[in-house]
């Protein structure tokens, strides 16, 4: 399956709480996201806490940007992308 490089941007900080409400809002994203075919691998936070760069294995772009509206989440961009480590060399 394609793996993505998806970077949202956030109008104001994005707060997830460590909490019983934070696991189940990320529950509830993985859901709906494994609705369409989509699978949240992890993300990264920029330091300001608005911009986000998250890593998804998913069939298509559309299917991101179909998981995406339903869990009300913008995308910015979409790249599809490969692994690549400095530890395959070794």
């Amino acid at each position: 399956m394609p793996r993505y490089l998806i970077e949202r941007a956030f109008a104001a900080d994005l707060a997830i709480p460590v909490s019983e409400d934070g696991a189940r809002d990320c529950a509830r994203i993985a859901s709906i996201n494994g609705d369409s075919g989509v699978s949240w691998l992890h993300s990264y936070v920029s330091a300001d806490r608005r911009r986000t760069f998250c890593i998804y294995d998913a069939p298509s772009p559309e299917a991101i940007r179909q998981a995406a509206r339903r869990n009300g989440l913008p995308v910015a961009s979409i790249i599809e992308i490969s692994d690549l480590s400095p530890f395959f060399y070794f």
